[in-house]
């Protein structure tokens, strides 16, 4: 390479002169590689005044450009920026030629508009005309060595390596399947429920909950028709299950298995809200229950024919009260087919002629083997019996829902039979004292039944004297009568001249009084008459029946008659003169 010509690589590294001609730094302090640029330009230009040799080139200066303000240009396109080295990783293999092409262009338009304004006017030229050897730019080919090429490819498989796969909704949705569900194969989770739901398929639907998130849960017919106690919102359970997707929707839910409620046992529970249940419907009110029969002569039990209860049961009521006829109906009273036996021989006990009184229960034992009498079905029959029902479970500690609905618990099986009959020796001595009072009772009255005999007897006296008493006061009260009317009659007599007297005074006093008054309102309608008008002079105007009060009520020519004090004129009317109207009171 010649030495007025420059490389690829320097002429990539220097700067466009516009950027000197904007600095305050004149042209003669500008670095030594942009003068080599500036004499490698001014070999473009072809000279026609005279032969210029290499070594004038190279010697020669351009003229200082003037100082003035800088201004904000654009910056510098770098082909090696990491900004166009990503631009170009991001385009495919088959474009880099193309965008080779574009950045060999773009270099070679920037070096051209840098350089094309530079003062050449310092240079001497001989007058022979001689042609300067023009540096071109470089082929693309040179662009294009093998290191540049590497880079460009690691940054393409870096770019691709940061590009995330594209998945659809569906791939999507079963990657996060597998993951939850092969995660959260079987875990335990405690919650509270909200929004429970027991759909007409007999599936649970609810929600469970904490203070900060929530998350859906469901819990099939086949799971959770083994709980003892139904779900409700507000409830703290504790579930045992696994982490479930719908892929279509693309909802998680955990899928329950077991769920028991926090603090309280699921029996416990159960309990209490069946105890709920019931007592909401009245069947343990004390106005449904029926009192026992004080002696009775059928008694049915229904319970365990194996079990201790019903030979303990048997043995108080054979010693207490042996003339009594005991039916023992069978079931099982443990298990989970035992609440379905015992309501099966509560309805066959009911079916017996002659029934008195039914005792259910057993023995003592724990929760779960009393859990039959803690059944609905089982309160229900024992409510609906037709006969007074005992309940008789376990000890004395024991409570089951028998319990409350019987219309007599008994704390044990032995208390049964105790409250159902009365023992024989105590009704013997009862009766024996009754005996004793009812004989004391008959003498008292007795005794008290001839005392009273002989305070009638002495009182007796003969009834002919009785009569005649009564003769004598009867005769007595008629003299008293007739006396007591002639007096009344002789004070009437007395009284009427001086009622008459007084009548007569009345009588006078009020016709003078009547008399004054009718004077007074004859003179008032006297007064009023028009009779009394006609004697002070005035005259009535009469046509027909009807008195004229107006002058415009004739006509010409009618005939009128004048009425006066004594006689009348008939009369003709010759003219109707138009006079002011009188006033009332003038």
């Amino acid at each position: 390479m010649s030495k007025n010509q420059l490389s690829w690589d320097q002429l990539l590294n220097s700067k466009p002169d516009s950027e000197s001609e904007k600095s305050d730094t004149p042209a003669s302090e500008a670095p030594a590689s942009e003068k080599a640029i500036e004499v490698s330009i001014k070999s473009e230009v072809t000279v026609t005044s005279g032969v210029v040799s290499a070594a004038q080139l190279e010697s020669a200066e351009p003229k200082p450009a003037k100082k003035r303000k800088s201004k904000v240009s654009e910056p510098r396109f770098d082909p090696y920026s990491k900004e166009a080295i990503e631009a170009r990783a991001r385009q495919p293999k088959n474009a880099r030629s193309s965008l080779q092409d574009q950045l060999n262009e773009k270099l070679q338009n920037s070096s051209e508009t840098a350089y094309a304004k530079k003062d050449w006017s310092k240079l001497e030229f001989e007058s022979k005309t001689v042609a300067v050897p023009v540096l071109k730019s470089p082929p693309p080919a040179a662009f294009e060595d093998e290191e540049f090429l590497n880079e460009l490819d690691r940054a393409e498989d870096t770019e691709k390596a940061k590009e995330p796969k594209v998945l659809s909704v569906s791939d999507l949705n079963r990657h996060i399947k597998e993951i939850l569900e092969g995660r959260f194969s079987s875990i335990w989770l405690k919650g509270e429920i909200s929004n429970f739901k027991a759909h007409t398929s007999g599936h649970f639907y609810f929600s469970l909950k904490d203070s900060k998130a929530q998350i859906n849960a469901v819990m099939f017919r086949g799971y959770n028709s083994q709980l003892k106690f139904r779900p409700e919102d507000g409830m703290e359970v504790l579930v045992r299950g696994k982490i479930t997707v719908y892929e279509p929707r693309g909802n998680y839910q955990i899928f329950c298995e077991m769920m028991e409620p926090v603090g309280a046992g699921a029996l416990q529970k159960a309990f209490e809200q069946l105890k709920a249940k019931l007592q909401k419907e009245g069947l343990f009110d004390e106005s449904r229950k029926r009192p026992l029969p004080s002696l009775p002569r059928h008694i049915a039990i229904v319970t365990s024919p194996t079990g201790a209860a019903i030979r303990d049961m048997l043995n108080v009521l054979g010693r207490r009260f042996k003339g009594a006829h005991v039916t023992v109906v069978p079931c099982k009273v443990q298990g989970d087919a035992a609440p379905g036996e015992i309501v099966e021989a509560i309805k066959l006990a009911q079916q017996l002629k002659d029934v008195d009184v039914m005792i259910v229960g057993r023995g003592g034992g724990s929760i779960e083997d009393l859990w039959a009498f803690n059944d609905e079905r089982v309160a229900r029959a024992i409510a609906a019996t037709r006969v007074p029902v005992i309940s008789a479970v376990g000890h004395e500690i024991d409570f089951t829902i028998a319990d409350f609905v019987a219309d007599l618990r008994a704390p044990t099986p032995s208390a049964a039979a105790e409250l159902v009959v009365r023992n024989a020796s105590d009704l013997v001595e009862r009766l024996r004292g009754y005996e004793r009072a009812l004989k004391l009772s008959l003498a008292q009255r007795l005794s008290f039944a001839r005392e009273q005999l002989g305070y009638f007897t002495k009182r007796l006296v003969d009834p002919q004297r009785r009569i005649q008493d009564a003769s004598m006061r009867n005769d007595e009260l008629l003299q008293r009568l007739e006396l007591s009317t002639i007096r009344a009659i002789n004070d009437r007599k007395r009284q009427i001249p001086i009622l008459s007297a007084r009548l007569k005074s009345n009588m006078q006093s009020n016709q003078i009084r009547r008399r004054d008054a009718l004077s007074k309102f004859v003179a008032v309608l006297d007064s009023l008459s028009p009779l009394k008008v006609l004697d002070r002079g005035f005259s009535m105007v009469v046509v027909g029946e009807k008195i004229v009060t107006n002058a415009n009520d004739l006509k010409p020519n009618d005939e009128v008659t004048i009425r006066m004090c004594e006689g009348s004129i008939e009369a003709k009317v010759l003219k109707i003169n138009q006079d002011q109207k009188i006033k009332k009171g003038e």
